[in-house]
């Protein structure tokens, strides 16, 4: 793991990590859980910003993607931290946002952005967990005439939501897994005895 994404995972288990010793948290499933992550106060932070865009945009070196975004609100940051590091690297990535409802006026457009049909595109995710939130993506970004490269997610929980996603989609990157974060916490999982722990890791 390089230095960018070693701090990231700090940021991440300072800020967006959560741990209880019973199945506390519901996720958006219906399933309970022992942990959560809840991404947005690292994807909205300025350092955690510009750390996640330098990442994915290095995550797609390989690729000649024009265009990023997934379902609000999980995905937008992360679209939009890539979309300006991409440009301050000269290459620039559109973002653009998948709406959860369609607007009953104006366009009554499934996306926002300015995208063409036939651009070729990256979905954006926060977590997986199912992958559900990321197929109502594919699915309207298809609809739209992009064309899928492939998805990333900020974090899989390795629940079976890549597997899911697969289906569609051949090629599925993570930033950080369920694993690596544990790991970071140097604790075997699943149980996790440090709480309240910061940490400043490759700052």
């Amino acid at each position: 793991m390089n230095e960018m994404k070693k701090r990231l995972a700090g940021i991440i288990i300072d800020r967006s990590f959560k741990y209880s010793d019973s199945p506390d948290f519901t996720l958006v499933s219906g399933k309970k859980s022992n942990f959560y992550f809840d991404c947005k106060p690292t994807t909205l932070d300025p350092e955690g910003m510009n750390l996640i865009g330098n990442i994915i945009f290095d995550m797609l070196e390989d690729s000649d993607v024009t265009a990023a975004g997934g379902l609000t609100l999980g995905a937008d940051p992360i679209a939009n931290a890539l979309s300006l590091i991409s440009y301050q690297r000269g290459r620039p990535v559109k973002s653009f946002i998948v709406r959860k409802d369609i607007k009953g006026h104006g366009t009554k457009s499934k996306i926002e952005g300015n995208i063409r049909p036939g651009e070729k595109a990256v979905i954006i995710d926060d977590v997986i967990t199912t992958g559900a939130s990321t197929l109502t993506a594919i699915k309207r970004a298809v609809d739209a005439g992009l064309v899928i490269d492939r998805v990333i997610a900020l974090i899989d929980r390795e629940e079976g939501g890549v597997e899911n996603i697969r289906k569609y989609v051949n090629r599925i990157d993570a930033v950080l897994t369920r694993t690596e974060i544990m790991a970071m916490y140097n604790i075997v999982k699943p149980k996790i005895a440090v709480h309240g722990l910061k940490l400043e890791i490759g700052k």
